[in-house]
């Protein structure tokens, strides 16, 4: 029961709260009366496709080859629906133009939700051969299953691809908000734009990150703490920084990156190569070098 002192003194902290210059740098209200972006509901498209991906592994256990049709069907039908409201809440969040009407908006956004479901097939594929890059690239996996259950890599890869899927469809806020999703549960930094290849492992994982406009090969390799990021933010004449140029590595095939390895800039790590623990990078690499640290 809260007193009538502890009353008094809830009351001066609403009074607070609700003043307009309190919440202002806080508070957002979409245009057009469209609710913001839930994270419930993108966390359940996250699981829906990933029982569709990985069917048996997530979702229903007891998924069987006769009743796999019913199975993928039922999913997909509920997150094209989640899909194609969060793609037009997320176009909201950013809108503030009167140019379209939210029925235009409604058009699109089922259009990007159907285009974004023609990708998962290709979408599993790329998956599963990083499912089988986990298991050969790591002594300690005992099956290609244990790596879906278990690895970080994977729970990150899968939010990534999902995520890149609907970023190179130009849609608003969501792809960071799964991407970060998968930051929170791995501790993986994949930004939604970075392009990676097939047969990609991070290692344990944790700490390692990815910016936005990495290019990554087929067969690569990361370990726990590396960084593919950027040297330096260029800004413009009134002192913006300019948004949009290619400023993270380019990892080219068959390339390794062992644990704490820094790598910045538009450089470009050539194919087969290694790159030691701890190593900073600011350059480019040649095709298979082996750069390690100094004795």
């Amino acid at each position: 029961m809260v007193t009538k002192i502890g009353s008094s003194m809830l009351s001066d902290v609403v009074d607070a709260l609700c003043e307009e210059e309190s919440y202002q740098a806080v508070y957002h209200m979409p245009e057009h009366d469209r609710p913001m972006p839930s994270l419930e509901a993108l966390s359940e498209l996250v699981e829906r496709l990933r029982a569709v991906i990985f069917p048996g592994y997530f979702g229903d256990s007891e998924i069987r080859p006769e009743t796999m049709r019913y199975h993928v069907g039922g999913s997909l039908d509920i997150a094209y629906r989640i899909l194609v409201e969060q793609v037009m809440r997320g176009h909201c969040f950013f809108c503030n133009t009167d140019d379209r009407t939210c029925t235009d908006c409604e058009t699109a956004a089922k259009r990007i939700a159907a285009e974004f479901m023609q990708t998962l097939p290709e979408m599993r594929r790329l998956l599963a051969t990083d499912v089988q890059a986990a298991y050969v690239g790591d002594p300690a996996s005992k099956s290609p299953g244990e790596t879906i259950f278990c690895y970080p890599s994977i729970t990150a890869l899968t939010h990534h691809r999902i995520a890149h899927e609907l970023y190179k469809l130009e849609v608003d806020l969501i792809p960071r908000i799964i991407g970060e999703m998968a930051h929170s549960k791995t501790g993986i930094d994949i930004h939604p734009g970075a392009q990676i290849g097939d047969h990609f492992f991070i290692d344990h994982g944790t700490g390692t990150v990815i910016g936005e406009t990495c290019i990554i090969g087929s067969n690569v390799r990361l370990y726990q703490g590396v960084t593919l990021g950027a040297k330096s933010f260029p800004q413009d004449d009134s002192g913006k920084l300019i948004k949009g140029i290619a400023r993270h590595p380019i990892v080219e095939d068959n390339t390794i990156v062992y644990s704490g390895a820094t790598i910045l800039g538009r450089v470009t790590i050539g194919a087969g190569s290694v790159i030691g623990g701890n190593v900073w990078v600011t350059r480019d690499v040649e095709p298979g070098a082996r750069l390690l640290q100094s004795k």
